[in-house]
């Protein structure tokens, strides 16, 4: 059996569902107002003999144990998994450890705030220059802490070790490289503009840099990390996930600034790939969320091509959905 099965054989879906719900008798089920749409009429159906749970309301969703915690408490399933074998004192192998994941939430986050004060400093002029250019007003540079990463070479690597952080923790943040033959370390974004990427909880997980010169290429992103998997991550979902779940819809745009921009004049439900075409991994984070997405990502050849890939990511996505749901009925 594995952890998930033993997990799952330990739950009883309607004490996984009852702490969020006041579930009412129902025949050999229950029933209660959706907890994630607003309605008057109950539509939501808890069925003890299958373990699952389904509206047949507005959200027209459904699912066993670890979907209704992934949807209730705005879970990836990783995240999902520990809550629950956590419950049923299921013991998880250490893949990963939690402490070392708060450490590098704060050395990104102590990054992202030396970045954003280097923004305001004669050295991030260029950067300013070219957030003036894109229009942006005070308040978005603020929410999304966008910053400038100076081209010194060890401007951030300075500022984490005079806070107390170790060179070794800012390497496996991503945010420090160290040559292999020499040893030398040096700060990886360089006389770049920063944007601080967040999880769908509002930690730093990682960053993107924009070049402001002809430097190729023009954008470059922290690499894989225990905190951060680009394909798991869409940037700004942590400022679009409510109005996305109220809406049930969510607008997929490409860049960055794409983003930022839409969220400045009042489009708070769109998200961005990051450059790139949805992976299966965005497309499932977003099924959890929205009834529909909508792609507006840019019309020249390569967004057209991420547009068709993305739409094929999709496709698979419903297909192992719809597979799932036939094997659970």
């Amino acid at each position: 059996m594995s952890v998930i099965d033993d997990i799952k054989a330990r739950l009883d879906i309607v004490d996984v569902v009852s702490p969020y719900v006041a579930l009412q008798k129902s025949g050999r089920g229950f029933k209660a107002n959706c907890p994630f749409h607003n309605e008057k009429t109950p539509s939501f159906v808890v069925n003890p003999e299958r373990q699952s749970w389904r509206c047949f309301g507005a959200c027209a969703e459904g699912g066993g144990a670890f979907d209704f915690v992934m949807k209730a408490e705005n879970m990836d399933f990783g995240q999902a998994l520990h809550l629950l074998a956590q419950r049923t004192g299921v013991q998880l192998e250490k893949r990963g450890d939690p402490e070392k994941s708060d450490i590098l939430h704060s050395v990104n986050r102590a990054a992202a705030n030396f970045y954003q004060e280097t923004l305001k400093t004669e050295e991030g002029r260029q950067a300013r220059n070219y957030i003036d250019s894109r229009k942006l007003n005070d308040s978005s540079i603020e929410k999304f802490i966008l910053g400038y990463s100076p081209s010194s070479g060890d401007g951030l690597k300075s500022h984490l070790l005079l806070h107390d952080f170790k060179i070794e923790q800012a390497i496996e943040a991503g945010l420090v490289r160290q040559d292999e033959e020499s040893g030398r370390t040096y700060d990886f974004f360089r006389g770049r503009l920063m944007f601080p990427i967040f999880d769908r909880r509002g930690n730093v997980v990682g960053f993107g840099g924009r070049a402001l010169d002809d430097s190729n290429p023009k954008y470059i992103n922290t690499s894989a990390t225990s905190i951060f998997d680009k394909r798991n991550t869409l940037y700004a979902l942590n400022f679009a996930i409510d109005k996305v779940r109220d809406q049930r819809t969510a607008v997929v745009v490409e860049g960055y600034m794409d983003a930022i921009a839409a969220h400045e004049h009042g489009y708070t439900n769109v998200v961005a790939s990051m450059g790139t075409a949805l992976t299966e991994q965005q497309v499932a984070q977003l099924r959890t969320l929205a009834d529909k997405f909508i792609l507006a990502l840019d019309p020249d050849a390569a967004g057209q091509e991420a547009t068709l890939r993305s739409l094929e990511s999709s496709w698979r996505v419903i297909q192992s959905n719809a597979a799932q749901q036939r094997q659970r009925s």
